[in-house]
C-alpha cells in the first residue's frame, strides 16, 4: 500500500495535521485542552446538496453531509490505505474475490431503533442495486453484485459475477453505508429530502432548507464508531448546521468576521488569509483519478498517439499549480493522485518537455502554420475539450494549458458545459478531450473509468494490455498481488497519453479557533465525529 503522510488518528488537542500540505496554526494546541462535548459547529459548502442520500449521491457537498449520518461495513485507514473494522468486526474473501462473507458486532441499531443486523445489510445492498444508475458511485461498486444471502442474524454473505476485489474498499464508503430497512419503504427522491433516510450513524437528519442550511444532530446513544476513530461512544457535536454558500468571497467574509466556524471548498486565492491569524487549515489532496485530459482516440487528430503525447509533453504541470492554484496543489505525478493505495509516480514520463513535444509533431509531419498553430494535408492540429464548472478554477487552468498549447503548435478549443450536459456529452462519446477527475481511494477506478468492459473513456477497443492490466488488479484482494497490474495500468495509460494528468484536487478547509477536529477520511470527505469546539 502507498503510505502519505496523513494522520488520521490525531492525538488529544494536537493541532489538524492531515495531508502532505500540512496545517498552519499553532492556535488549536495545548492551550485548546481536551475535547469537550456539546455545541453547534457552522460550516459552509459551497453547493446545495441536492440530494442527501449518501448511497445516490456524488457531490463532496452532500458526501460531506452523508458521510457523518451513515456507518459503513468498514473503514479505511487514511494514511496506509488498509481496510479496518467498523460494523464488521472481521470479513473473508473467497479466493477469486467474488464473495465476501462479513461478521458484524452485535448492539448497532439505527436511528429507529432496528437492529443492524444481517437481514438489514442484504436489504441495504439490495437496495443500493435497485437505484440502478441513480446511485452515482455504488451502482459502479456494486456492477457485479449479485444478491446477499444471511448465514445468521450476525453473519452475511455478499456475492459477485465477476472477481470485484475491489469491493473490500468499496465497502468503507458511504455511498455503500448501510440504511435502514424502513428506509426503502420510501421512495429514492423522499430519501434525498431526508424523508426515511435512516442510518445508523453518529448523526441523525435534523432540517433541510433547499439553497440555505441543512442540520443533522447527534445520535443519543451512540457507541459503534469505526475502529479508527480518536474516541468511542457519542459524537463531542451536539449538531453540525451546514451553511450552503456558492459565492467564496462570502464564504470567505463570514468565517473571518465569526458568523462561521469552518468552511469547505476554500479558493487557492483566499488560501493566505487562514494561514495563521488564529486559524487552521487543513488540506488533503482526493485520491481516485487526478484532473485530466482524457482523449477520445476515435476522433479526429486525437486518433494519431504522436500527437496525444506531443500534447501531454507541451503541459507545464507546474505552472498551473504555481499560477492558477496554490502550494496546496500538486502537480499530478500519475493518472491516479499521490494519496490513492497503490499510486505510481511516473513524474519523469510527465515532465514539461515543450523541445520532445516539438520533435514529436516535427517527425510525424505537423508543419507550423502562419497563425503557429501546426497543420498537415489541409488539417488543423486541435481538438476541443469538454468541461463543467463543477471546480471552480478549472476554466482558468484550462485557458493557461490552451496557452501553455499553441507554443507547441496545437489549438485546444475550451467548451464550457452544464453538468447534465457533461455527463450526456461523456455517455454519448461526443467529444475530442474530456476533462474531469473521480474521487476514489481504489485504484480500480482505472478499470471503472478505461476498460473497454467499462466506462472507457478513451473509447479502446477491446482486448489492450491495459484491459488485461485492470483486470490482473481486479482479481485478487491481496494488495502485493495487485500492485502490478495497477502500476502496469497507470504506466499505460500515461505512456500512450489516452489521458493527459494535470494536477490533483485538494480538499482545503480552514477552521476558525473554535473548531477543531475538522478532519478527512480516507476519500478526503469531512469525518466530523471527533470535531468539537470550544
Amino acid at each position: 500500500m502507498h503510505h502519505s503522510t496523513i494522520r488520521k488518528v490525531l492525538p488529544v488537542g494536537a493541532a489538524v495535521l492531515l495531508a502532505t500540505a500540512c496545517s498552519s496554526a499553532a492556535t488549536t494546541g495545548a492551550d485548546a485542552g481536551p475535547p469537550r462535548s456539546g455545541g453547534t459547529l457552522t460550516l459552509a459548502v459551497g453547493s446545495n446538496p441536492d440530494c442527501l442520500d449518501p448511497q445516490q449521491v456524488g457531490t463532496n457537498a452532500a458526501l460531506n453531509v452523508g458521510r457523518q449520518l451513515v456507518d459503513s461495513l468498514t473503514d479505511q485507514d487514511s494514511a496506509t490505505g488498509e481496510i479496518k473494522p467498523w460494523l464488521a468486526e472481521s470479513w473473508e474473501t473467497n479466493a477469486t474475490s467474488t464473495s465476501f462473507t462479513f461478521h458484524l458486532r452485535s448492539g448497532a441499531t439505527f436511528s429507529d431503533g432496528t437492529p443492524v443486523d444481517a437481514p438489514a445489510v442484504k436489504t441495504s445492498f439490495d437496495g443500493i442495486k435497485a437505484l440502478g444508475a441513480k446511485s452515482l458511485l455504488g451502482s459502479g461498486y456494486l456492477a457485479a453484485y449479485t444478491g446477499s444471502t444471511v448465514l445468521d442474524p450476525r453473519t452475511v454473505r455478499l456475492d459477485f459475477s465477476a472477481p470485484s476485489a475491489q469491493f473490500l474498499q468499496a465497502s468503507s464508503t458511504m455511498s455503500l453505508g448501510v440504511l435502514a430497512p424502513a428506509a426503502y419503504r420510501k421512495t429514492p427522491d423522499q430519501r434525498c429530502q431526508g424523508d426515511g433516510l435512516i442510518g445508523s450513524g453518529p448523526f441523525v437528519f435534523e432540517s433541510f432548507k433547499q439553497n440555505s442550511e441543512l442540520v443533522i444532530a447527534k445520535r443519543k446513544g451512540y457507541a459503534w464508531g469505526s475502529s479508527l476513530w480518536k474516541h468511542q461512544g457519542e459524537a463531542y457535536l451536539d449538531k453540525i448546521d451546514y451553511k450552503i454558500v456558492p459565492e467564496p468571497g462570502v464564504r470567505t467574509g463570514s468565517l473571518l468576521s465569526g458568523q462561521l466556524d469552518a468552511t469547505t471548498e476554500v479558493q487557492p486565492v483566499d488560501e493566505a488569509q487562514f494561514q495563521g491569524n488564529g486559524f487552521t487549515e487543513s488540506t488533503r489532496p482526493n485520491p481516485g483519478v487526478v484532473f485530466n485530459l482524457t482523449a477520445n482516440v476515435t476522433r479526429g487528430v486525437l486518433a494519431d498517439e504522436k500527437v496525444r503525447q506531443a500534447v501531454g509533453k507541451g503541459v507545464n504541470r507546474q505552472e498551473v499549480t504555481e499560477t492558477v492554484l496554490s502550494p496546496n496543489y500538486k502537480p499530478a505525478t500519475s493518472i491516479l493522485a499521490s494519496t490513492t493505495p497503490l499510486y505510481t509516480n511516473l513524474s519523469a514520463q510527465l515532465a514539461y518537455d515543450p523541445a520532445g513535444a516539438a520533435a514529436l509533431l516535427d517527425g510525424d509531419g505537423w508543419v507550423p502554420g502562419p497563425d503557429g498553430i501546426r497543420t498537415k494535408g489541409g488539417q488543423r492540429l486541435g481538438a476541443k475539450v469538454v468541461f463543467a464548472a463543477a471546480f471552480n478554477q478549472s476554466q482558468s487552468v484550462l485557458e493557461l494549458i490552451q496557452q501553455q498549447l499553441r507554443k507547441v503548435g496545437f489549438d485546444l478549443a475550451i467548451e464550457l458545459h452544464t453538468t447534465a450536459e457533461t455527463l450526456q456529452i461523456q455517455q454519448s462519446g461526443a467529444y475530442d478531450f474530456l476533462w474531469y477527475n473521480v474521487t476514489r481511494a481504489d485504484p480500480d477506478i482505472l478499470r471503472n473509468q478505461f476498460s473497454a468492459k467499462a466506462g472507457n473513456r478513451s473509447h479502446l477497443p477491446a482486448g489492450t494490455p491495459l484491459d488485461t492490466a485492470l483486470d490482473q488488479q481486479a482479481a485478487t484482494a491481496d494488495s502485493a498481488a495487485r500492485k502490478p497490474g495497477a502500476e502496469q495500468a497507470q504506466q499505460l495509460i500515461v505512456d500512450h497519453a489516452y489521458a493527459i494528468p494535470v494536477f490533483e484536487l485538494t480538499q482545503v478547509v480552514a477552521s476558525s479557533s473554535r473548531a477543531h477536529g475538522v478532519s478527512f477520511e480516507a476519500s478526503s470527505r469531512l469525518q466530523l465525529f471527533d470535531a468539537w469546539v470550544s
